[in-house]
């Protein structure tokens, strides 16, 4: 029997989706995380209000483009950032500040964002 509570809240759940796809549909991620999709557009209207991500219309869609270089709402000793914790769980480091222009890893289709390095200049993932 499985317990009644999973380990990552929902918002965090919700958040992993959107960084591994970020013009993931409200549709989506409700089914994939097991909520309403006007749940799904809660936790997406909670994180855009506390700025952990920035919705861009694409069309008639929406882009999702997670601020990295946020701290975690948690009160710990060492400040972690949002990027942190996403790189940890995904595997993908994400870049620290504007965190993803375009997105932050590459889109449904495969196709790396553009980033900005270290030294100002362009690069592709």
């Amino acid at each position: 029997m499985m317990a009644g509570w999973t380990f990552l809240t929902t918002h965090a759940r919700v958040l992993l989706l959107v960084a591994h796809d970020p013009g993931v549909r409200l549709r989506e991620i409700a089914a994939s995380v097991g909520i309403t999709e006007r749940s799904a557009f809660g936790v997406i209207t909670d994180l855009v209000g506390a700025g952990y991500v920035v919705k861009e219309k694409d069309g008639r869609r929406n882009r999702y483009h997670i601020q990295a270089h946020l701290p975690l709402p948690e009160p710990d000793a060492r400040e972690r950032t949002v990027g942190e914790v996403l790189s940890l769980l995904t595997g993908v480091d994400l870049p620290p500040a504007e965190s993803a222009r375009v997105g932050a890893m590459p889109d449904r289709n495969g196709d790396s964002p553009q980033r900005v390095t270290a030294g100002g200049r362009e690069a592709r993932s």
